[in-house]
């Protein structure tokens, strides 16, 4: 087996922390509710992350391209529910306890998932057993 670099594990290590957190928190509740969102990461997001992280954990081509697609995934949502928190600040009807939690956990994911993307980028066609 090839020697795993800090950077592989970076991106590995959090990536299947994230993805058991999805599978409890979105895939679970996708199956016992109507719920839309939780659905969509059901079918679409959490096969991809998963797929991903096993692709590039076993060094193939094919991994890094469907981890990249689930870290484009995994900035783009982040980003989105803060801004949606944001606009909704004051709408009438909106209530949100915990408003600090979104902005706590939230950008760190998206800066992880943006640092993971570049770091695949950067490792090119041959850094597939890397990234």
């Amino acid at each position: 087996m090839a020697r795993r670099g800090m950077r592989f594990w970076a991106l590995q290590g959090p990536g299947w922390l994230l993805l058991i957190y999805l599978v409890y928190a979105q895939g679970i509740p996708a199956i016992h509710y109507d719920w839309g969102v939780a659905v969509g990461d059901l079918l679409v997001y959490i096969p991809l992350l998963a797929l991903g992280l096993i692709g590039a954990m076993i060094g193939a081509h094919w991994g890094r391209v469907v981890l990249a697609a689930a870290l484009g995934i995994t900035v783009y949502w982040p980003l989105v529910s803060l801004a949606a928190v944001w606009d909704a600040r004051g709408a009438p009807g909106w209530t949100l306890t915990g408003e600090a939690a979104y902005w706590v956990i939230l950008p760190p994911i998206a800066l992880w998932a943006a640092w993971g993307l570049v770091a695949l980028v950067r490792a090119g066609a041959g850094g597939a057993r890397q990234a």
